[in-house]
């Protein structure tokens, strides 16, 4: 067995390692991106947004198999098992892209998505709604007030309605104990509108999730061409294992 050979394997047993834990780490971040979503649901009309993270996972949980299956194939040295090694890491590859590709649509899609959901959801405000518990954790949150600024919330029915010339006490400063979300004391409102932090957040969200992606990607090329050095090599030597198993 030639040294090639030895260094194939050897990259082949790290990369079916690497794969467990990148189904670790797809996992996560997958899961990190729905749950985010979820917390803005409201805000999004389009739910196929959620599409890139439930391919991450599903990719995850198909990385977790491979990962023992190329342990497999590559102890036993078994053309079988790695060439059916070879074509699931490029199905998963091209799945790879097919997420990153959607998660640079989706990420433009976003800012279009909130602009014409934020208001709606502003207005439909009265202090006891699910919609008004969503808007009070945004505002929290987010540290915003309003759909642009706080002065939005003039032009509310909740506000017309309550006659206190007061915005929500969510759109306070976390610094500003007193505070009783009174207009005549602007200093201790959170200035920014929503709109744009939220649109701040969820493009970040997905920005990080198609690097990993990427990375992932770029770990499985790296995998297809060391599989096709490793059988090329056991052609060209014709040397045979010395056991067999499920996979020869």
């Amino acid at each position: 067995m030639d040294c090639g050979v030895i260094t194939s394997k050897t990259v082949l047993l790290l990369l079916s390692l690497a794969f467990w834990a990148a189904a670790a780490g797809l996992s996560y971040v997958g899961a990190y991106v729905i749950n985010t979503y979820k917390n803005y649901d409201n805000f999004l009309q389009d739910k196929y947004a959620l599409l890139p993270a439930v391919i991450i996972i599903c990719v995850a949980v198909v990385m977790f198999i491979i990962g023992l299956l190329g342990c497999c194939a590559t102890f036993r040295e078994s053309r079988v098992g790695l060439g059916l090694f070879l074509a699931i890491i490029l199905i998963i590859f091209i799945a790879e892209v097919s997420a990153f590709v959607l998660g640079f649509v989706y990420r433009e899609k976003v800012k279009t998505d909130v602009q014409g959901t934020m208001s709606s959801v502003f207005e439909k405000y009265d202090g006891k709604n699910p919609e008004s518990t969503v808007v009070d954790y945004l505002q929290e949150h987010l540290h915003c007030c309003g759909v642009k600024n706080y002065s939005d919330w003039t032009t509310t029915q909740w506000f017309n309605s309550t006659g206190n010339n007061s915005v929500p006490q969510s759109c306070c400063q976390q610094e500003a104990k007193n505070c009783t979300g009174h207009l005549d004391q602007p200093q201790e409102l959170n200035t920014r509108g929503c709109t744009q932090e939220l649109e701040s957040v969820l493009q970040s969200v997905i920005s990080y999730a198609m690097l990993v992606i990427l990375g992932f990607a770029i770990v499985k090329f790296f995998g297809m061409l060391s599989v096709c050095v490793l059988t090329c090599k056991k052609e060209e030597s014709g040397y045979q294992p010395l056991y067999s198993g499920v996979f020869a």
